[in-house]
Formats: C-alpha cells, sequence, structure tokens
C-alpha cells in the first residue's frame, strides 16, 4: 500500500538501497527506471512522487520447518519426513520418495530448532530498519495451517521473552530506536474473514471499505481504528484484544487454527531538520518563509501479516460453518497465488481485483514496500503436496520485484505553532495600539457616518439617473424602431422610383428608335424634294422650250397675221391661255407639297428637343434620387451598428454577462423597474430574431476572422445568445464552445478574454455543459487568463465562471488540479468587489457541494479546499469584507466545519471563535443553524469550548 501524495508544498526525497533492499546511506542518488512498466499491482513510477527517485527491491523468502508434532512421533515410519534440510548452502530437498527429489534454493533456511530471535534478526530486522528509515515494509508468513505461522508472527512471549514473535520484537525495535517525545507510533489490528474487513481493536467495526485513491494509487481502510502506542505494555494490551477478537477453531490439523487473515500496520511518523549542506533541493519559496532549519515529517508503513493456513476438507475434518471459512480462505490464497504468478511472469494484467486480500496487499508485492516471506512447511510426508505447492509459491515469490520510495514532507505544525507565537505577539501589540487610536477610531466612524449619508444621497440621485437613462433608453429604442419603419418606407419608395426608372429608360429607347425612323422619313423627304426639284426645273425648261417656240410662233403669226383672219388670231390666244392655266397649278401643288415638308421637318426638330429635355431632367431626377439613396442606406448602417452596440452594452450591463443570481452586477441594476425589464424582454426578442435571420455558423465562424473588431462584435452576439437557456444547446453543437476555448487560450486582447469568460460562464450554468468545459480543460484556461489579467471586470467573468463550475462536485479533483482553486484566491488581491463576491460564491458552493458528498457517505477524508489555504483565507478575511460577501463566506466555513476530518486544521487555524461568532451574530439563518449543529455535535470542537 502505497503512500499518499503530500501537500503541495512537500519535499519529496528518495534513499538508494542496494540490490537486497538494504540502504546504503543518507546521500540522495539518480532515479533508477522500473524493469517492468507499471501495473495496478505493481510500483507506480518515480513520477508521481514529482522529484523523488525510485530503487529496485526483490521479495526475499525464507522457509521454516516446523518440528515434529506428536501425532506424527506416534505414527513413526507413517510420517517419515519428506524435507531434507541444507542451511548452510541455503537448500532444502522435497523428496517425492526414495528415488526423486527435487532442489530448491532460497535467501534463508530455518531448520526446527531455529531460534525465533535469529528469525526475526534475518527475516524482519532489515524490514523494520528500513521502515525506520522512511520506506514501507511488509513482513508476512504463508503456509499450509498448522505449520506455525501464528507461532512465527503473533507470539506474545510475555512469560518467556525468547519466544516472542514478529510482532512483539518489531515494537521492541521500533520504539528503542524513536523518541515519542517527537516521533509517534500507532497501529491498526485488522482481520479478513469470510471476505469481510474486520477490526480486531474495535470488533463492533465490521465490513471495512478498502479505498483506493485513483490519483496515487494508495490503499487505506477509512473506518479502522488507529491507536497511538505509549509504551511496550500497551502493545501487550492491544496485542492481546486483538488476539482474542480474532476467529479461531479446532481441527484435526490444529487445535486452534486461525479462520482469518491478520492484519497489524503500524503507523511511524518522525520528525527530521535540514541541514544547510542538504538546503539545496529545497523550493526558493520555502527558504524565504522559513530560514535556517527546516523541520521535517518522515511517514512510513509496517505491515505484519499473519495468513490463515489452506488446507483440505477431508484432512482437517471441517464441517458446517467451518466449511465456509475453509473455502473463503482458500480462495483469497489462491487469488495472491495468482497475483504472485502473474508479478512473476510480467503478465500485462495483474488480477489484484479477484479478493480484498491482494488489494489490501498490492504494495508489498510489486508496490513500494520492502517486503519479507516467511514460508512455513510441516515435515511429514503425509503432506507432500501442500508441503510442493507452499515451495512453489515461495520461489514464485522470489522473483517479484518491488521499487522503494522515501518521501519527507516538511512538517507545517511546528512552523504553525511559531508562526502563531509571532501571531500572538503582534496581535497584543496591535490591541495597545488600538487602544491608543480610540480618539481617532471614533472620529473615524464619524466620518463613516457622514460617508454613509452621502452614501445613501448618491444611491438616491444615481437611482434617479438610472431611471432617466432607462427612459432615454426606451426613446432611442422608440426612435430606432421608427427609423427604421421610415428606412423601409424609403426603400418601398426608392422601388417605386427604380421601376419608374426602368420605366423612363423604355420609353427613351422607344423614343430613340422613333428618332431614328423620323430621320429616314426626313432623308425621304429630302430625297422626294429633290425629285420634285428636278421634275420642277424640266418643267420650267420645257416651259423656256416653250416660250420660245411661241415667240417663234408669233413671229411667223405676225407674218400669217395679215394673211389669216380675225378667227385663227382667237384661236392661237386661247391655246395660250390653257397652257398658262396649266403651269399654274403644277407650280401651286408643288409650292404645297413643299411647305407640308418643312413644317413636318420641324416639327420633329421641336419633338426631338422637347425629348432630349425631358431626358435630362429624368437622368438628373435619377441622379438625386441615388444620391439619396446612399445617403439613406449609409444612415440606415450607422443606426444599425449604433442599435447593435447599444444592444450589447445593455446586455452586457443588464444580464451580467454571467446569469448567476450571485450580484455579478452592481445593486442598482439588480432594482430594475417594470419598464426596463420590458426594455431588455423587447432588445431580447430583437436579438433572438437577427440569430435566427443571420444563423449560428455564420456568427461562429466570424469568432475566427483576422478582423479583430468583427472577433469582438461576434463574441459579445455569442455571450449574449448563451444567455438564453434555448440557444446553449445549439452553441455547443455547433461548435461554439470549442471555438471560444481556442479564442480564450490564443488571443491576447482584454476586451476577448472579458466577453469569451462571460459566454463560458452562461454555458456553465448547465450541468451537461460543465463536463464538457472541464474535460477540454476550460478550468486551466480560465486560470491561466486570470493570471495574466489586471482589469477587475475580467476577473470578475473568469471568477464568475470558476464558481459556476464549482458547483458540480464531479469534477472538484480536475478543478482543484487544473489550478481553479488557486486562481480563485489570487483574484482577492485586486480588491474590487464584484470580483471577491463572485470568489466567496465559488468557495460557498464547493464547500456546501463536498459537505453534500462525504454526508453521503461517497468520499472521506478532508476538504480539497484546506490543501490550497483557503480555510486561513476564510478566518483570515470573513470579518473585514462587507455584509454580502461575508454571509457566502460564513456559509462556506459552517459546511466545511460539517466535516469531522477538517475538525484539528479549523481548531489549528483558530476557527472556533469564527463558529462560535456566526453561531451568535451571522445574518442567515442556515448558517446560524449550521454553526450551532458543528459546535453540539463535534466531540473536538466541544472539547475546545470547555
Amino acid at each position: 500500500m502505497a503512500t499518499g501524495a503530500g501537500a503541495a508544498a512537500g519535499r519529496a526525497s528518495v534513499r538508494p538501497v542496494d540490490r537486497n533492499g538494504v540502504p546504503r546511506g543518507t546521500a540522495r542518488s539518480k532515479s533508477v527506471a522500473p524493469r517492468r512498466p507499471p501495473s495496478p499491482f505493481r510500483a507506480r513510477p518515480a513520477a508521481a512522487d514529482h522529484d523523488g527517485s525510485a530503487d529496485l527491491c526483490r521479495v526475499r523468502v525464507a522457509v521454516r520447518i516446523r518440528p515434529k508434532n506428536a501425532e506424527e512421533l506416534a505414527h513413526g515410519a507413517d510420517f517419515d519426513s519428506c524435507v531434507e534440510l541444507q542451511p548452510e548452502c541455503k537448500k532444502l530437498k522435497l523428496k517425492k520418495n526414495n528415488w526423486t527429489s527435487e532442489s530448491y534454493k532460497f535467501d534463508e533456511i530455518f531448520s526446527e530448532n531455529a531460534s525465533q530471535k535469529r528469525l526475526y534478526e534475518v527475516v524482519a530486522k532489515p524490514v523494520v530498519e528500513s521502515v525506520l528509515e522512511g520506506y514501507n515494509g511488509t513482513v508476512m508468513a504463508y503456509g499450509q495451517t498448522g505449520t506455525g505461522k501464528t507461532y512465527t508472527v503473533g507470539r506474545l512471549g510475555k512469560e518467556d521473552p525468547s519466544e516472542r514473535g514478529i510482532m512483539v520484537r518489531s515494537f521492541e525495535h521500533i520504539l528503542s530506536s524513536m523518541s515519542l517525545e517527537t516521533d509517534s507510533v500507532a497501529v491498526s489490528y485488522l482481520q479478513l474473514y469470510l471476505e469481510s474487513v474486520q477490526d480486531l481493536l474495535a470488533p463492533e467495526k465490521t465490513n471495512i471499505p478498502i479505498v483506493e485513491d485513483p490519483k496515487t494509487g494508495e490503499v487505506s481502510l477509512p473506518g479502522a481504528a488507529i491507536v497511538e502506542i505509549k509504551d511496550l505494555e500497551h502493545v501487550f494490551q492491544l496485542l492481546q484484544i486483538g488476539e482474542t477478537n480474532r476467529h479461531a477453531a479446532n481441527t484435526k490439523m490444529n487445535t486452534e487454527s486461525s479462520r482469518s487473515h491478520a492484519i497489524l500496520i503500524i503507523h511511524l511518523q518522525r520528525s527530521l531538520r535540514i541541514k544547510e549542506e542538504m538546503t539545496t533541493s529545497i523550493p526558493n519559496s520555502a527558504e524565504e518563509f522559513f530560514p535556517g532549519d527546516i523541520p521535517l515529517v518522515l511517514k512510513s508503513k509496517l505491515l505484519i501479516v499473519d495468513l490463515a493456513g489452506s488446507e483440505r476438507i477431508d484432512k482437517s475434518g471441517s464441517e458446517g460453518h467451518m466449511i465456509e471459512e475453509a473455502k473463503f480462505i482458500n480462495l483469497s490464497l489462491s487469488s495472491l497465488g495468482k497475483c504472485i504468478n502473474a508479478l512473476a511472469e510480467n503478465s500485462p494484467h495483474i488480477p489484484t481485483r479477484d479478493s480484498k486480500l491482494t488489494r489490501m496487499l498490492r504494495d508489498s508485492f510489486g508496490g513500494t514496500a520492502r517486503t519479507s516471506l516467511v514460508v512455513t512447511i510441516g515435515p511429514s510426508a503425509r503432506h507432500y503436496s501442500e508441503t510442493s505447492s507452499t515451495i512453489l509459491f515461495g520461489q514464485r515469490a522470489m522473483r517479484v520485484v518491488n521499487t522503494m520510495r522515501l518521501k519527507e514532507e516538511i512538517d507545517y505544525e511546528i512552523l504553525y505553532k511559531k508562526v502563531e507565537c509571532e501571531v500572538d505577539h503582534l496581535t497584543s501589540e496591535m490591541e495597545r495600539q488600538q487602544k491608543l487610536k480610540h480618539i481617532e477610531i471614533t472620529q473615524v466612524e464619524k466620518r463613516l457616518k457622514e460617508s454613509e449619508m452621502l452614501f445613501n444621497d448618491f444611491r438616491v440621485t444615481s437611482s434617479m439617473q438610472i431611471e432617466n437613462l432607462e427612459k432615454e433608453k426606451h426613446q432611442f429604442g422608440y426612435a430606432i424602431k421608427k427609423l427604421m419603419q421610415e428606412l423601409e418606407e424609403k426603400e418601398g419608395q426608392n422601388n417605386v422610383l427604380s421601376q419608374q426608372i426602368i420605366h423612363l429608360e423604355t420609353s427613351l429607347n422607344e423614343q430613340k428608335q422613333q428618332q431614328l425612323e423620323s430621320l429616314s422619313n426626313t432623308k425621304i423627304l429630302a430625297d422626294t424634294t429633290k425629285t420634285h426639284e428636278k421634275k420642277m426645273g424640266e418643267l420650267l425648261r420645257q416651259l423656256e422650250e416653250e416660250r420660245s417656240h411661241c415667240a417663234g410662233m408669233k413671229d411667223h403669226f405676225n407674218i400669217l397675221q395679215q394673211k389669216l383672219s380675225d378667227a385663227q388670231s382667237s384661236a392661237q390666244e386661247n391655246m395660250a391661255c390653257e397652257l398658262k392655266k396649266e403651269l399654274s397649278e403644277i407650280t401651286t401643288a408643288f409650292t404645297s407639297q413643299l411647305h407640308s415638308l418643312e413644317e413636318k421637318n420641324s416639327e420633329l426638330l421641336s419633338e426631338k428637343e422637347l425629348i432630349y429635355e425631358e431626358l435630362k431632367s429624368t437622368q438628373e431626377k435619377l441622379q438625386h434620387e441615388t444620391t439619396h439613396r446612399q445617403s439613406l442606406e449609409s444612415e440606415v448602417l450607422r443606426l444599425k451598428q449604433s442599435w447593435t452596440d447599444n444592444c450589447a452594452e445593455e446586455s452586457k450591463t443588464l444580464c451580467g454577462m454571467v446569469r448567476s443570481g450571485s450580484g455579478l452586477g452592481s445593486a442598482a441594476f439588480m432594482s430594475k423597474s417594470g419598464k426596463s425589464k420590458e426594455t431588455q424582454s423587447s432588445q431580447r426578442g430583437t436579438m433572438s430574431k437577427i440569430f435566427e435571420e443571420v444563423g449560428l455558423p455564420s456568427v461562429l465562424a466570424l469568432l475566427k476572422s483576422n478582423d479583430l473588431e468583427v472577433q469582438i462584435h461576434a463574441v459579445k452576439v455569442v455571450a449574449n445568445l448563451a444567455a438564453e437557456d434555448v440557444n446553449q444547446q445549439k452553441i455547443v453543437e455547433e461548435g461554439g464552445l470549442d471555438a471560444l476555448l481556442s479564442l480564450l487560450e490564443t488571443s491576447e486582447n482584454t476586451t476577448i478574454h472579458r466577453a469569451t469568460a462571460g459566454a463560458i460562464a452562461n454555458l456553465a450554468m448547465n450541468v451537461s455543459n460543465q463536463g464538457l468545459i472541464m474535460s477540454k480543460g476550460g478550468a486551466r484556461l480560465l486560470a491561466n487568463v486570470a493570471s495574466k489579467t489586471d482589469d477587475p471586470q475580467t476577473m470578475r467573468m473568469v471568477a464568475g465562471a470558476i464558481a459556476n463550475l464549482c458547483g458540480n462536485d464531479k469534477w472538484h479533483m480536475m478543478l482543484k488540479r487544473d489550478g481553479g482553486i488557486k486562481a480563485l484566491l489570487g483574484m482577492f488581491q485586486t480588491g474590487h468587489h464584484d470580483v471577491i463576491a463572485q470568489i466567496a460564491r465559488g468557495l460557498s458552493n464547493f464547500a456546501k457541494c463536498e459537505s453534500r458528498v462525504i454526508s453521503q457517505g461517497h468520499r472521506k477524508g478532508r476538504s480539497l479546499l484546506i490543501d490550497d489555504g483557503v480555510l486561513t483565507w476564510i478566518v483570515a478575511n470573513s470579518t473585514v469584507l462587507s455584509p454580502s460577501v461575508r454571509r457566502h463566506i460564513e456559509l462556506a466555513f459552517c459546511h466545511l466545519a460539517q466535516n469531522e476530518e477538517n475538525s484539528r486544521d479549523i481548531i489549528v487555524t483558530g476557527g472556533i471563535k469564527e463558529l462560535i461568532r456566526i453561531s451568535r451574530e451571522s445574518s442567515r439563518d442556515d448558517a446560524r443553524n449550521l454553526a450551532k449543529k458543528a459546535l453540539t455535535s463535534n466531540p473536538a470542537f466541544l472539547k475546545e469550548t470547555q
């Protein structure tokens, strides 16, 4: 059974031994790796003891043969000896018959005449000396029933000292080598009967559980009585009580056959001091706090085991209940043999859980103890098979190798007494100074009252200002809604204008087409005009020709005028009139056609100018509308951004980023009016609407953006979404928790740290999410952020997240290992009220859950908070902080006081006075009741108060 891991400030060291396990001195040696890989029944590697190293030591086995008894001497040849001893060679021969024999070699051979003193000096004394040096040790007797195991181990020999067994001689050796003034020796005496662990010193304690520490592998028996030894006479009394309570019966093979396995556990604690030449390995922090010689405590255990003898029913003659006893004895011895075989053969699996005996002896074989085994046999050939089996068991045990370790711890008890004396001196000095400053304190109290009055006035003023801000916020929200409506209306108008522009563009295209057609018609008209002009020129030319022809005719007529009669002259004039009339009609028709073409051309030109002017005005109007639309869009974007930032800030302020109900927000916001709650509800509804429209994957994708501002806004949005229970499962399923933890580890921005811690704190309100956060190293990341930042708001978020994780007792060990408790205490130095409030709430959650688990019997031992100094912190600060914080601290302290294992630490730190104060003055009824319960039910507290 390996020794438990010491406190974090403890210092482990190792003293090397030779191959046979004998210490070579006090000098420290380098680590020696084990020969086989670690297993549940083997020693843990040296890394388990921090900076200590380990040495290998084989199990030593000695054989002792008992003399022939009266029955064997009476029958003579029927009980001839089957064993031949060769003590000088440390060998024995096992004769099957007159022709066949086998030889075996052991570490020591004892004949039937060997004295008890020699056996102790050879077998047990080296183990006891190693235990005094600080190593664990085991001495065990194994063999067939009736072969002298109990005589070898447990013989008291009060009348005849030469008959004393290993138990009594071990106590004589230990008491002669130790000083009970500075050292302590305690003993537990147990028996394993019918596979049930029972206390031989307190018979009412039955079925004692066997508990294994999952971290260190140490096996302990909580509930077993541990009695501190005063002197050798006290030892005889305790052994006599144990021998009386042990189960024994009369069989054919032994008149007082042990029916149970007896295990005597001796606990040693020795005080040392580190000299100047040995202080080089002490941490610098220890040298600063404890200059000079440093007191050490050396702890070790010695197990002396008297196994019940194996037997056959037909030989022992067991009947009734004794058959059941023999069955359990043989079963446990068989399990022990299987474990020895597996260790000897370097098997990857060691079946230690097959029996409670193997679980209790797991440190003795393959563990960290130095082990000596006494194998007892009988000489009779009648029991050849049992003797052979016993010898083979011893041979296999010799192949088992243990890894010896030594652990030294600083004796904080002595250091505490020194500090306590110094504290008493400083306290008396402080009281003297307080008396001298009584007048000054009175004046300070008067000023304090005035400050409180001013503070109350300021609180009222602040409340009014907050209400005004709430009203303004509501007005801003209404204005934003109105602007959104106007924006929607303008978007509708823009859509109408867009349709009109499309219609105008269509009309313009049609007008262009008509203009092209008009130009083509104008060209046709020009061509027609030219054709008409050409025809008109031809007609004028014909007219000139006709006129010249008429002039010639006139001349001819003048010549013939005289010859013609008057009738002929009138006929020519009528012909000329008809020709003129025809020419005038043709000229009139051409002129009218030309005028009509010119008018149509002018109309087309004027229509073209009108179309160009309308197109130009339309383009100007379109450009104006586009500019106006762009300005509206930029205004809308600005309003949206401002609204998003306001929502994020308001959600951060109102919700406190962490829905813990613990006071993360200020007191003013905890008393909001109904109107502000309606505003918050509407903002959350708007946020949910945006969340549904945008989509969670898109929001989480922004967490990986290269733009820092985008990352900050995305983290704030996720933190606000995580404040709602309905969104938490979605965020975790979409990988939001992994993204937040990655951002917390990689980012160096304080704002991102603060918002990310707030989001994780909100997710930690869900029990299933707490396991995911712890398993992914969330507590370690939060502790790292707390150690790097000095921003109070960031620390408030980190403390709130750790406080929520403290409320789950399943993860207390991991939370402590990852530095969560130390991180909480470390943030106290900020002095910020909200941070301290979260620290107190986390400690209260932790202590409350731990007290519930311990009261239900699921865990034993001291509180995990004590190792990190929480108890000292509580006692020092419980009366100096604000009332709201003090209530959490008082509740945490009262829960710690319910565990009797914490009694000694509470008494040493002066916690009794604090318990009495809480029971009388605390403002919480549950704290007062718990304090009264602890003071009246705990014997240690009753003794101190009396």
